[in-house]
């Protein structure tokens, strides 16, 4: 094992300045000792216009409150719940990027990262360290760092794949011990269930997944368990594989690429997800440049991505990122994987939601809200599912686009839809009762 010198948070980031650019790992592997440590100097007004990048991450983020605006800027890859309200107020920002595209920001030099702060696990006898759940674009910010600080946490699980760094590539190491914030996902409703159900009917032996987190995705793989030979190719993965994968249903058999092993970039979840890619070969933890490329997603036969969406009109238009003008999300994956999936041989690219929100307002709309961002084009639109079924919109015409997603509507709404098209498309749309 190599002799590492520890140094206190406060003495890490001292090397942060007036301008900087500074990226945090993500998700369950925020670094909070040193966000703590560099927000502590924002507030002693020690430097200003620092930006700050990440993906999603778990936990507070204080350099996002709006007192100190002027000594902080977020800048983010994705609107997580944490940084969502200041986004929408206007105290942070949001960089519009394709997921897949995240590294290629700081390896091309569009984006500089001054400072990267990491965490990370314990140091190998050879001298090594592993991003644990979270290499995704951390990995190009570390090699594109002009200074690069990283936090010894022996919680941090042990993964393979691009995740081992050399602790030579690391100025400054802090320790701490803190437990990785999990993420809990409550059981999936009566809705959500049957939406999984009917995506679970479009997954094919041998076929295999991505899919994002909550409800949806887990009733989803509830209803795989009489599945055989599936594999994973993922951005992210939770607890929900992890019953498929002691049943022999994952496997990975059939893939082209990484065959046997499941692939995913970070990881949202439970300690139990920690503890299953802690120093097991067969999860290999990769750079989000080789997750999300459509053309490696495509390789693998039978891909089958599923995601979400906010709000879908009558020719298929995706918006997944924003309520209106809202930011609320991101891009994210979701066309890296619905591109990737639709040149897969035998792949399926599926958008599921429900019908309706909470409050019983249609999220099928004859026109997308004002300001709504479309992250899935309606020529990329294959599969959508709602809790009324599965339609498949690949080579449709739009009156019959309109005609299949309105049969899949909640059936309050029906009525408005059918007359909604028939205003846009005239005579020759007939009502479907």
């Amino acid at each position: 094992m190599t002799n590492i010198k520890f140094v206190s948070p406060q003495e890490a980031v001292k090397c942060i300045k007036t301008g900087d650019h500074v990226h945090l790992s993500s998700v369950a592997s925020a670094p909070k000792i040193l966000i703590d440590a560099m927000v502590e100097r924002g507030r002693n007004k020690e430097f200003k216009n620092v930006h700050v990048h990440h993906l999603h991450t778990e936990g507070p983020a204080p350099y996002a409150d709006p007192e100190l605006e002027g000594v902080f800027q977020l800048d983010s890859f994705f609107v997580g719940s944490n940084v969502r309200k200041v986004t929408q107020s206007g105290y942070a920002d949001y960089i519009p990027i394709f997921l897949s595209e995240t590294q290629r920001l700081y390896r091309s030099g569009v984006l500089p990262c001054d400072v990267a702060m990491v965490q990370v696990s314990s140091v190998d006898k050879h001298g090594y360290v592993s991003l644990g759940t979270s290499v995704d674009a951390t990995l190009a910010a570390i090699e594109c760092a002009k200074t690069v600080i990283a936090v010894i946490n022996p919680n941090v699980p042990r993964s393979f794949g691009d995740a081992f760094i050399h602790t030579s590539k690391i100025d400054y190491f802090c320790q701490d011990d803190t437990p990785l914030q999990e993420a809990h996902f409550s059981e999936p409703n009566e809705i959500e269930q049957k939406i999984g159900a009917y995506c679970a009917e479009l997954i094919e032996d041998g076929a295999c997944l991505q899919m994002g987190i909550g409800s949806i995705p887990n009733a989803v793989l509830a209803k795989l368990t009489n599945h055989k030979d599936l594999g994973i190719h993922t951005e992210m993965f939770a607890d929900g594989v992890l019953p498929l994968v002691e049943k022999g249903v994952i496997n990975g058999r059939n893939k082209v690429t990484d065959t046997g092993k499941m692939v995913s970039t970070f990881l949202m979840g439970s300690q139990k997800v920690y503890d299953f890619i802690d120093d097991n070969p067969g999860v290999l933890m990769m750079d989000v440049g080789y997750t999300n490329d459509p053309e490696i997603i495509a390789k693998n036969p039978k891909m089958t991505a599923i995601n979400s969406a906010l709000q879908v009109d009558l020719t298929g238009q995706v918006c997944a990122d924003s309520l209106g003008t809202k930011f609320y999300s991101g891009v994210g994956g979701q066309i890296d994987f619905i591109y990737g999936a639709s040149r897969s041989k035998g792949g399926k690219a599926i958008i599921a939601m429900p019908s309706v929100t909470n409050k019983g307002i249609s999220k099928i709309a004859p026109v997308l809200d004002p300001g709504a961002g479309v992250v899935t084009t309606r020529a990329h639109m294959h599969y959508f599912v709602t809790e009324y079924g599965a339609v498949d919109l690949y080579g449709k015409t739009l009156q019959e686009r309109a005609k299949a997603i309105i049969s899949v509507a909640h059936p309050d709404h029906r009525e408005a839809l059918d007359r909604a098209a028939f205003e846009r498309f005239g005579s020759h749309f007939h009502f479907i009762g």
